[in-house]
């Protein structure tokens, strides 16, 4: 299973987004979503609803985030 870095740096390639176009979209800063994807840090539970409704709205599966999201949490 990928870490939660690589399933939302996959989500967002999907759609063709940089970075900057993928903030805009699920209501976050650049930085933050460099964070997410460098690992350094996970979205909290008002990000995950918008990266939900991101996924909803282009056809991307949500379930393989959400998991790595919860493992990630966990500390794993």
């Amino acid at each position: 299973m990928m870490g939660f870095s690589e399933e939302i740096r996959r989500a967002r390639q999907r759609c063709l987004l940089t970075q900057t176009d993928f903030a805009k979209k699920v209501n976050v800063t650049f930085s933050t979503v460099n964070r997410w994807e460098s690992g350094k840090a996970k979205p909290g539970l008002a990000a995950m609803k918008s990266i939900k409704e991101f996924c909803l709205k282009n056809d991307v599966d949500y379930s393989s985030i959400e998991e790595a999201w919860l493992d990630f949490s966990s500390g794993r």
